[in-house]
This record gives structure tokens, C-alpha cells and sequence, in this order.
């Protein structure tokens, strides 16, 4: 076989392995994602305001010792 006839078989067979591994995939439900996304949203916001914080404080403690 030429080289280019096993590329052509090799992307062949990568794209149906692709494609079995799509079909197992389970998609969550609306529900399930807007509980999952609300989650993800406020674990974000709190972790934001925790490093600001963090940082006001540390800033404001440096500033402290430098004067």
C-alpha cells in the first residue's frame, strides 16, 4: 500500500473511533445543567470576593509596614 492510502485509512478509522466515542456520551438534562451552571457561577463570585479581600488586606499590611 502506498503511504497515502494508509493515511486515508488511519483518518478513516480515527473518525469512527471519534464517533463511537460521541454516541456514549450522556448529556445532562436542562434541570441538571441550570443547578450545575447556577453552582459553578456563585462558587465563582464567592472565590472572587475572597481574593479581592485577601488582597485589600495584604496590600493594606504592606502599606502599613513600608510607612
Amino acid at each position: 500500500m502506498s503511504e497515502a492510502v494508509k493515511v486515508i485509512k488511519q483518518k478513516s478509522s480515527w473518525f469512527k473511533g471519534l464517533k463511537a466515542e460521541f454516541s456514549k456520551i450522556i448529556w445532562p438534562d436542562q434541570k441538571s445543567l441550570t443547578k450545575e451552571t447556577i453552582a459553578v457561577l456563585v462558587v465563582s463570585v464567592i472565590l472572587g470576593l475572597t481574593i479581592s479581600l485577601l488582597d485589600f488586606i495584604i496590600r493594606f499590611g504592606i502599606e502599613f509596614l513600608v510607612k
